[in-house]
């Protein structure tokens, strides 16, 4: 199945994927498909993007004052059984120096009373568990249930992408992933490989469309991730996408590249 054809059913994977419900082999037959594809790789990374501020919603859980007091009341249950093991231990040995018979029927009461010291403590124990336990599950959904709410609200001001291109050097390997919001009018590049121009370079941005030279879009700076002011007629209808190396700060639009392409990749258009 060619996903690249079925864009609802990619967003949904891609969705599920980066939200760690698609499992099994669903899960990895999507991995497969994504390091061969690069349109499924690129719906994959908008999502992990999307979701990835989604860890500095968990807030720290505290106890109800009620668990501590349940937790050193077990702990003093744990010292008293302790003194007791201790207690009976010198009984044992007074006994025997006294009398064998005394001593058996006096270890008999100490082991009794340890027997139900133990018990006792084994109890505190886990009242203290089943507390401890449903704290955690009621704060947990109160937290889930904020989350759930914080991402809705996320989602309605979310980013309108409607372009994607991850572009590849000349081995196939990912470098940057540049997606369109249609809502800010923004092209925004992330840099996903290990590359790095050097100080007296800059790369450049080109729209290479069906017909005409090429047309700059930018000169990148370096940071991971850079938005550029573009129209939605600046990428319309462009098929491909491509990076050169130029001097620094670039160079006229009209003359095209001077420098080598280091990247380029298809620019597929989409509603995610």
């Amino acid at each position: 199945m060619n996903l690249s054809k079925y864009p609802q059913t990619l967003d949904r994977l891609a969705a599920n994927y980066a939200l760690g419900t698609l499992r099994g082999g669903a899960r990895r037959r999507f991995e497969t498909i994504s390091r061969e594809n690069a349109t499924v790789r690129a719906a994959a990374l908008v999502w992990q993007g999307r979701l990835s501020g989604m860890t500095e919603l968990q807030s720290p859980i505290l106890p109800a004052p009620a668990v501590w007091t349940r937790i050193q009341n077990m702990v003093q249950a744990e010292r008293d059984a302790l003194a007791m093991q201790l207690a009976r231990q010198s009984a044992q040995q007074e006994g025997r120096a006294k009398n064998d018979g005394s001593a058996s029927w006096l270890s008999g009461v100490w082991e009794g009373l340890w027997v139900w010291r133990g018990a006792a403590a084994a109890g505190a124990l886990a009242t203290v568990l089943a507390v401890v336990a449903g704290v955690s599950l009621r704060d947990q959904l109160d937290i889930r249930g904020k989350q759930v709410d914080e991402l809705s609200a996320q989602l309605k001001v979310a980013p309108k992408i409607e372009y994607v291109a991850v572009l590849v050097d000349a081995k196939s390997a990912e470098t940057m992933l540049v997606t369109f919001d249609a809502k800010s009018q923004n092209l925004v590049l992330q840099r996903v490989g290990d590359y790095k121009e050097a100080s007296d370079k800059s790369l450049q941005l080109w729209a290479l469309p069906n017909s005409g030279g090429p047309r700059s879009l930018g000169v990148l700076g370096g940071d991971k991730v850079l938005r550029l002011a573009t129209a939605e007629g600046d990428v319309k209808q462009v098929p491909t996408l491509a990076i050169s190396l130029e001097p620094k700060g670039g160079v006229p639009s009209a003359g095209g590249p001077t420098g080598p392409v280091l990247f380029k990749g298809a620019l597929i258009q989409k509603v995610i």
